[in-house]
């Protein structure tokens, strides 16, 4: 959980934007939408699997 205490003298975009910074770093958006939806272990796997297909794939072609 992300907590952010606003500064003496500062502005709401400033704020904001330490938030919206601490939030990426955190990854909590990212976090949220890959736990929307379930998804059963061996799709994860597979897709993970398909992944590294596909940069091996592109790191072959790009060495030609």
């Amino acid at each position: 959980m992300v907590e952010i205490r606003i500064n003496d003298g500062e502005s709401f975009e400033g704020f904001l934007r330490r938030f919206t910074k601490r939030v990426q770093q955190e990854s909590i958006i990212s976090e949220a939408r890959r736990r929307q939806h379930f998804e059963a272990p061996s799709i994860t796997r597979k897709k993970t699997a398909a992944a590294k297909r596909r940069k091996s794939l592109k790191a072959t072609l790009k060495s030609m």
